[in-house]
C-alpha cells in the first residue's frame, strides 16, 4: 500500500491498543533529537534508536523530539522506555485525532494541529504530539521542520526560565509556538481575503467564486482545530496535576487568551467569506440585470419600428402611401422620430 494512504480499514477487527501508523509517510528514515538540559548546561545531539532510554534519574530535563510517525518500532520502544500506555501510542500513530490534552497520572499526553502552507497557498494540517512526565519530555510530529528550532535556540543560548523550569515550562513553550503558528497562517489568509474584495468589487470570475469557496473550506478546518484547543488549554490551565505548577497554570492561561484571539479572527474570517459570497452572487445578478435591461431597452424601440415596417410591408394593391413619391423617405423619417423620442421619454424617466 502506497504510503501516502491513510489506512484506517487497516485496523479494522484489531484489539485496541494496536500500533498501526495511520497518516502520511514524509520522509524515507525518522529523525530522533535527544537534549537534556537544566540551569548549568545544555546537551543536544541526533539518535538512531529509542532502545535503551530510560526515564531520566535526577532533575535535568530530557527532551526527545521525533520526526516521522511512521517507523513503529521507534513508538514501541518510547512506551517501553516511558511506561506509556499502548492507547497512548495508538493515538499518536493516528494522525487524524482531534486536539485533546489527556492525564495518565505518570505523564500528561497532548495532541495539537499545526499548518502549513504550500506553494499555492493551500493548508496542509500536521498533527503534533506531546508526552511529558516529570523529567522527561517527547514531542513527535508527522514531517520534519524548523518548527520547534526557536525554542532550542533559547535552550542553547539562554539561563532563563525555560531553562530553570521543568518540563511544563517546555510544554508551555512548545503549545505557545504552535498557537502562535495559528497567527501566521491567519495573516495570510487575511492577505488573500483583501485580494478577493478587490476582485469582487472590480469585476468578479468564477475564479473569484472558487478562491472563496476554497478558503470557506480552510477556515472550517481551522475552526475544527482551534475550538477544541480553547478546551484542551482550559483544561491544563484549570488541572491539578502534579506535573503541572502554579506559575505554569498562569503561562497556560495566556496561551488560552491567544486561543481566543485565533478564534475571534477564524469566526471573523468565516462571516466575511460569507458575505463575500452573497456579494459575489449579488454581482452576477446586477450583471445580469444591467444586460436584461439593455436588451429590453432595445427589443423596445423596435417594436413601433417593427409594427410600421409589417404595415408598409403588406401587399394590398390599394396603398396611397405606395404611390407617393416620398412615401418611403417619409417612412424612415417617422421611424427615427419615433426611436429618437422613446429615447427621451426613457432619459427622463432614468431607464437609461
Amino acid at each position: 500500500m502506497p504510503g501516502d494512504v491513510k489506512r484506517r480499514s487497516a485496523k479494522t477487527g484489531l484489539p485496541p491498543g494496536s500500533l498501526i501508523h495511520i497518516g502520511e509517510q514524509h520522509s524515507a528514515t525518522t529523525r530522533i533529537t535527544l537534549c537534556v538540559y537544566d540551569d548549568t548546561g545544555f546537551q543536544e545531539r541526533e539518535v538512531e534508536t529509542l532502545e535503551g532510554v530510560a526515564v531520566p534519574a535526577g532533575e535535568a530535563v530530557t527532551w526527545i523530539h521525533i520526526d516521522g510517525l511512521h517507523e513503529v518500532r521507534h513508538l514501541e520502544q518510547l512506551g517501553k522506555a516511558f511506561g506509556l500506555h499502548p492507547l497512548t501510542l495508538e493515538d499518536i500513530l493516528n494522525t487524524e485525532q482531534r486536539p485533546k490534552s489527556e492525564d495518565h497520572g505518570e505523564y500528561h499526553y497532548i495532541v495539537l494541529k499545526v499548518f502549513h502552507q504550500d506553494a499555492g497557498g493551500a493548508l496542509i494540517p500536521e498533527q503534533v504530539s506531546i508526552v511529558f512526565g516529570r523529567t522527561w519530555l517527547v514531542s513527535l510530529r508527522e514531517r520534519e521542520g524548523r518548527l520547534f528550532e526557536p525554542i532550542r535556540e533559547r535552550l542553547r543560548v539562554e539561563k532563563g526560565r525555560l531553562r530553570k523550569g521543568g518540563t511544563d515550562h517546555l510544554a508551555h513553550a512548545l503549545i505557545d509556538v504552535i498557537v502562535d503558528s495559528y497567527f501566521t497562517v491567519l495573516d495570510r489568509i487575511g492577505e488573500r481575503i483583501e485580494g478577493l474584495e478587490t476582485a469582487l468589487i472590480g469585476r468578479p470570475s468564477p475564479t473569484t467564486l472558487r478562491s472563496i469557496q476554497t478558503l470557506k473550506r480552510e477556515m472550517l478546518l481551522l475552526r475544527k482545530s482551534a475550538w477544541p484547543l480553547r478546551e484542551l488549554l482550559g483544561n491544563l490551565d484549570r488541572s491539578e496535576s502534579p506535573l503541572i505548577h502554579g506559575q505554569s497554570a498562569l503561562y497556560f492561561r495566556d496561551i488560552t487568551d491567544h486561543a481566543v484571539q485565533v478564534i475571534d479572527t477564524i469566526e471573523t474570517y468565516r462571516e466575511m467569506l460569507s458575505g463575500m459570497l452573497d456579494i459575489y452572487l449579488s454581482s452576477l445578478s446586477n450583471r445580469l440585470n444591467e444586460v436584461m435591461k439593455v436588451l429590453t431597452v432595445i427589443a423596445t424601440l423596435f417594436m413601433p419600428l417593427t409594427f410600421l415596417a409589417g404595415v408598409y410591408g403588406m401587399n394590398f394593391r390599394y396603398m396611397p402611401e405606395l404611390e407617393w413619391r416620398w412615401g418611403y423617405f417619409a417612412l424612415w423619417g417617422v421611424m427615427l422620430a419615433v426611436a429618437c423620442g422613446m429615447l427621451i421619454v426613457f432619459r427622463r424617466k432614468k431607464w437609461l
